[in-house]
């Protein structure tokens, strides 16, 4: 006997939008996440962000086929009434489902292994040069040397976060904690609490945690008006001090990117002994403890201070090339206030991302975040398929009258810089009305 399907409307399937009550729509079938939220890999962020609507493309952006069985037990029973599907949910469906038949998603060809090698020959070559030269200059370059070791390896930790590029689960998260919190001493969970967030909410002033850089920096007019940060539940309070480095961000863009690793220090810190639960917090805790370790006893064995804190600041610097790639990816894209929606999951990451151009030889320097809109779209592609499916994205972001913006290194800076620079202008203003007003 055929059993009668239950329908509830969207108007209906909003209302369970909050902790302690949440339920999403995937293809059309309502499912209650409320006790899962707890335990799902991706943190408890996702799914309170896409709570009360459907979700389907953003599920399908970030699980594998695999994923589809774990839904049965989940399942209200309900059905959406009036689901319906755009056209560009259609098309990006369908372009999934495309890449999984051609096995692009398990086909990582060799890039771990290559990349692998080149973090063991960078960072061999930056301990043996501080451990066998006297030379200035060769301690230099050794600082320089770790300092894009650490880039190299937040690619692969990037690309383990997303996908497995080792043989299991397993074996993929013990070299997160290897590679992430023992090498670069900047914690893989507190990387993942806040890389999925961005994802899902990309570029929204208050859900991303991304653009959230008050008091130094404000890519839009709109934080101003010390809105609340959702992720970190507190006001981004938009005070003299805030106005004042606002004031000047278009300058110091740059000096604080090249202390930027500073913060990440901060952040892995109060994310690991915070009350918030943190998965695998014990392993993360030791990997951070094996950093600390290691790299002041490096650090140690330079002859004198000058040398050691000129060898810490050069690679620092070196790794700011990264962060203000990752600036580049999203400063000067569109921004929104507001949760993200699961309705119009491609046009919002269409939107506030931006490509970086560049020639093939060139993709081992930007680790695949140069092809930012293909890798949001399709996170869990291995970087080594992302040039050959932009042409594709291109495509489909023409026929639906998307942006698809591509900016070379140079170009992507310019346009980080106005943008500051034009929300500096604005804070500025505001700035001297208060001197006026006050003395």
């Amino acid at each position: 006997m055929e059993v009668k399907k239950k329908y509830i409307t969207q108007e209906e399937l909003k209302k369970h939008n909050k902790p302690g009550d949440l339920w999403i729509s995937i293809q059309g079938k309502v499912y209650n996440v409320t006790d899962w939220a707890n335990q799902h890999p991706g943190g408890d962020i996702p799914l309170l962000n896409l709570s009360g609507q459907d979700a389907t493309d953003a599920f399908i952006a970030f699980h594998p086929g695999t994923a589809w069985k774990h839904l049965d037990n989940l399942f209200t029973g309900y059905h959406l009434i009036d689901f319906e599907v755009s056209e560009v949910s259609k098309d990006y469906r369908r372009l999934a489902s495309e890449f999984t038949k051609a096995g692009m998603f398990e086909k990582k060809e060799h890039t771990v292994i290559y990349s692998l090698c080149f973090v063991v020959f960078l960072f061999v070559s930056a301990i043996s040069g501080v451990l066998c030269s006297d030379s200035f200059w060769v301690h230099m370059g050794c600082g320089g040397l770790l300092g894009f070791a650490w880039v190299q390896v937040t690619y692969l930790g990037h690309d383990s976060g997303h996908y497995n590029i080792m043989t299991s689960r397993g074996f993929n998260n013990l070299v997160q904690i290897l590679t992430g919190n023992c090498l670069t001493g900047i914690s893989i969970a507190w990387w993942k609490w806040t890389h999925n967030a961005h994802h899902i909410a990309c570029n929204s002033l208050d859900y991303d945690p991304d653009l959230q850089h008050l008091p130094f920096f404000a890519v839009s007019t709109s934080l101003f008006k010390s809105i609340t940060s959702c992720f970190y539940d507190r006001e981004l309070t938009f005070d003299p001090v805030a106005k004042f480095f606002v004031s000047y961000q278009h300058y110091t863009f740059y000096p604080v990117m090249c202390v930027g690793r500073i913060n990440l220090f901060l952040q892995t810190f109060l994310l690991l002994f915070s009350n918030r639960k943190v998965p695998n917090r014990a392993m993360n805790i030791l990997g951070i403890l094996v950093f600390w370790t290691w790299f002041p006893l490096l650090v140690s064995c330079l002859p004198n201070w000058t040398e050691r804190v000129l060898f810490v600041l050069v690679s620092f610097i070196v790794t700011s090339i990264q962060h203000i790639q990752f600036c580049l990816n999203h400063f000067s894209a569109n921004v929104y206030v507001g949760p993200p929606k699961g309705d119009n999951w491609f046009e919002k990451q269409t939107s506030g991302t931006i490509d970086i151009s560049c020639s093939a030889w060139m993709d081992w320097f930007h680790g695949g975040l140069q092809f930012q809109l293909e890798h949001h779209l399709f996170p869990r592609l291995p970087r080594c398929h992302l040039r050959r499916i932009s042409p594709l994205v291109r495509d489909l972001c023409k026929k639906h009258n998307l942006p698809y913006r591509s900016l070379t290194f140079y170009e992507a800076n310019v346009s980080t810089i106005k943008t500051l620079r034009d929300a500096a202008m604005q804070a500025r203003n505001l700035l001297w009305d208060a001197v006026n007003t006050h003395g």
